[in-house]
């Protein structure tokens, strides 16, 4: 591999020919605007349990002062791996400057992709604020150019006296108390040069130099759960990287990992790194940066160092991801793989490279979204020999995300991986009995034929939520359980709840109205007949009823959840029965007197029990298993009643202007026949004589497509339309107000602040 820079004029603080002096260049480096500092140890305790622990301290250039010295910002993610519990116990800090860093990097056009993320972040960051999980330092960060000792605010990096590196990184808050690693990392083979004799490239564009320690002796102990438990055996790894922008336009090194994504002449780049210690005393470090515009690499190499510390680097492997072994997270919804195939075919070296466990995402807000960095386990053969070991992943930039539209699609895909897993296509014994019954009375599906229980119970069911639709029930209910600082991922099952609960009132619904079509195909009733559509779509409203029993909560807090499960199911079949009734009989005082407000409240009524009701319940429900204090509880229903409300009205509103996508056929509703909160709001503004003619053409159900667009017409031109549209506004900004003091500022938080301007400006 040719590269141009490794020809370039190098900073007169970088390293030059032969072996490195690490008690120079451990050191920061004054030529350098991003550089940091990086290690990994695998641990086993004195009880045998096993961990894992990674820290990176980074320091960036972020400005000038005013005689004309470097500014740095600082920031620190660590976390450990607890094999044993697969728990993940991650921390992002970041420095006192990031709000307005933050706001500058968005006021550059370098923020989120969706315009409504970044009114939602500059929300945060204009109040000075970071948003959860990052949190910023509790004291001053302290880089000395002398010598290694950095200093985050009490976490620590120190090269000591003997050669060694002295890592504490050290959290008092967690949902497992405080928690952190106080580790002496001992070197056993010498510094390794990355890339081309040390020269890569960051994915900014910068000239970097890369060294690491592939192999240290590590000693000292955790604090888990308050506790310090000491270090029985344990291995790490060290890396350093610095580097700053090329001092010419020509094309620099091939780039390294560890940095944010970003955009550049050469396209947003993402990465894997994997790093691998193995038990033949080789250990692997293998990169692959990617291209998003192409999909190609923009920069790769692997590096084997043999057990004597001789070094050999290759750029003719592959690190492939195993497809099969994507897992989507349930907080941020981004996919990772967790599995990798590693070959470097001139080193006889061939490895399976897999996750202990799944979730080893860590979400950062302000320096980047979220990546995922955790331990793996890797076997394979190494010169015709089985091997195996231990190592770290990281993968980052890769997400599929790029605004609200595609989060709330990953989030739909989720709740049918979700409602499969509770309506399987197969039904077996086992699964139908914790279904249907209860494990303990094995004898009540005796006589059962598995086959004919799942076509007309759950395929009903299967026939509309596997066709898609909106998932922002769904995700209230997990997003709510995390704004008030509880854990989601302990209710992963959810996710199917809301759906089920919806689904079987669109199944019910259809039957009632005599509905055709449902998500873009027949209605259940269609398929499977109107008694088996009833049937199923009631029992869908008590399936999610099992995942309530299994919540790992107190019994008290599981009573207020099936409270609150049955209060939305209530609420909706009100809604229901007044709708199906309809509201004709209380358009004609309208007509007689101009005065609507009471027909207005009967629509918002029905919007009300049927959707804002049930909304807000789920996310009370959220709120409540998250630990939230009642004012916390109280004041997110609150929000997201004036959401599904909105929604409603936002519903009627395009209904008569034309859904994106012609989703719906323009002005349905009135074709219909239908009294939405614009009809009600246009009799009540026009006059006498013009309101009796409006009615009198909705209520014949106007098929004609010149005769609808003259009824909508006339509802834009007295305003009817875009008051409903600016009482939607009000209805949520005025929620918000009441929510926003009550909840901690947050990545949750600021998805909600965003989706709830998604409800109202859904494209027509």
């Amino acid at each position: 591999m040719t590269l141009a820079s490794a020809a370039s004029p190098r900073p007169a603080d970088w390293p030059t020919g032969g072996p490195i002096d690490l008690a120079v260049h451990d050191r920061p480096h004054a030529s350098s605007t991003t550089e940091w500092w990086y290690v990994n140890a695998h641990v086993t305790l004195d009880d045998s349990k096993t961990y894992s622990v990674f820290a990176a301290f980074f320091r960036i250039v972020s400005g000038k002062a005013a005689d004309g010295s470097p500014e740095y910002a600082h920031s620190l993610t660590w976390a450990i791996t607890d094999v044993d519990t697969k728990a993940y116990l991650a921390h992002s800090v970041v420095d006192a400057e990031s709000p307005r860093l933050g706001l500058e990097k968005i006021a550059k056009g370098h923020g989120a992709k969706d315009g409504r993320l970044n009114r939602a972040m500059e929300e945060v960051l204009k109040k000075g604020k970071v948003p959860r999980p990052d949190r910023v330092f509790a004291g001053p960060v302290v880089v000395p150019l002398d010598r290694l000792a950095l200093d985050y605010a009490g976490c620590t990096f120190t090269k000591q006296s003997d050669g060694s590196y002295a890592l504490h990184v050290e959290a008092k808050e967690g949902p497992r108390g405080p928690v952190g690693a106080t580790l002496t990392f001992r070197p056993k083979k010498p510094p390794i040069r990355h890339g081309d004799d040390g020269l890569v490239r960051g994915v900014h564009g910068e000239d970097m130099f890369y060294y690491f320690v592939p192999r240290c002796d590590v000693s000292g102990q955790l604090l888990l759960d308050g506790k310090p438990q000491a270090v029985r055996q344990a291995q790490g790894w060290y890396d350093h990287e610095f580097g700053c922008p090329p001092p010419r336009t020509e094309p620099a090194a091939a780039p390294s990992p560890k940095h944010q994504a970003s955009q550049n002449d050469q396209g947003f780049v993402a990465w894997n790194w994997v790093s691998a210690q193995l038990d033949d005393g080789t250990d692997v470090s293998v990169y692959d940066l990617i291209r998003e515009d192409t999909g190609k690499s923009a920069g790769r190499w692997a590096i084997v160092i043999d057990p004597t510390g001789q070094r050999h680097a290759y750029d003719d492997f592959t690190l492939t991801p195993v497809p099969e072994s994507k897992w989507r997270s349930v907080r941020t919804f981004e996919a990772y793989p967790t599995a990798y195939t590693v070959d470097i075919p001139k080193a006889q070296l061939s490895l399976a490279v897999k996750a202990v466990f799944e979730d080893q995402e860590l979400v950062t807000v302000i320096s980047k979204p979220a990546f995922w960095e955790g331990r793996v386990v890797v076997e394979g053969t190494h010169a015709s020999r089985p091997t195996q070991g231990v190592g770290y992943v990281e993968r980052s930039g890769f997400g599929d995300i790029e605004g609200l539209d595609d989060f709330y699609k990953r989030v739909g895909e989720s709740v049918r991986a979700s409602v499969r897993t509770v309506c399987p296509n197969v039904l077996d014994a086992n699964h139908a009995q914790l279904l249907i019954s209860a494990p303990e009375r094995k004898g009540s599906l005796d006589g059962v034929d598995l086959v004919q229980l799942q076509r007309t119970l759950l395929a009903p069911v299967r026939a509309i939520t596997d066709r898609g639709g909106k998932a922002w029930r769904s995700y209230a209910a997990l997003a709510c359980c995390d704004v008030v600082m509880g854990d989601s991922r302990k209710f992963a099952e959810w996710l199917s709840m809301p759906e089920l609960m919806h689904v079987g009132s669109l199944i019910v619904d259809d039957v009632q109205d005599k509905s055709e079509i449902r998500r873009g195909g027949p209605a259940a009733h269609k398929l499977f007949g109107e008694a088996i559509a009833l049937n199923s779509g009631t029992a869908a409203y008590f399936l999610g009823e099992r995942l309530l029993k299994r919540s790992l909560v107190s019994d008290q807090v599981k009573l207020k959840l099936y409270d609150l499960y049955f209060e939305a199911v209530r609420a909706g079949h009100a809604g229901q029965a007044i709708d199906l009734d309809g509201l004709d009989a209380f358009v004609p005082p309208v007509l007689e007197t101009g005065d609507a407000a009471q027909l207005e409240a009967k629509v918002l009524a029905i919007h009300r029990l049927k959707t804002a009701i049930p909304a807000a319940c789920l996310a009370r429900m959220g709120a409540v298993a998250g630990g939230g204090t009642q004012t916390q509880v109280d004041a997110i229903g609150r929000y997201f009643e004036a959401v599904g409300l909105a929604f409603q009205i936002i519903d009627d509103v395009l209904n008569l202007r034309g859904f994106a996508g012609d989703l719906k056929q323009k002005g349905e509703d009135l074709m219909q026949g239908k009294v939405t909160l614009p009809v009600a709001r246009a009799l009540g503004a026009l006059g006498q004589a013009e309101r009796t003619k409006l009615w009198g053409t909705i209520s014949q159900k106007p098929q004609d497509a010149k005769v609808v667009g003259d009824c909508i017409a006339t509802m834009e031109r007295v305003g009817a339309i875009e008051s409903c549209a600016q009482d939607a506004r009000t209805m949520i900004e005025d929620a918000w107000a009441a929510l926003d003091p009550n909840v901690e500022e947050s990545l949750p938080k600021i998805m909600l602040r965003a989706f709830g301007w998604y409800v109202l400006e859904r494209q027509y």
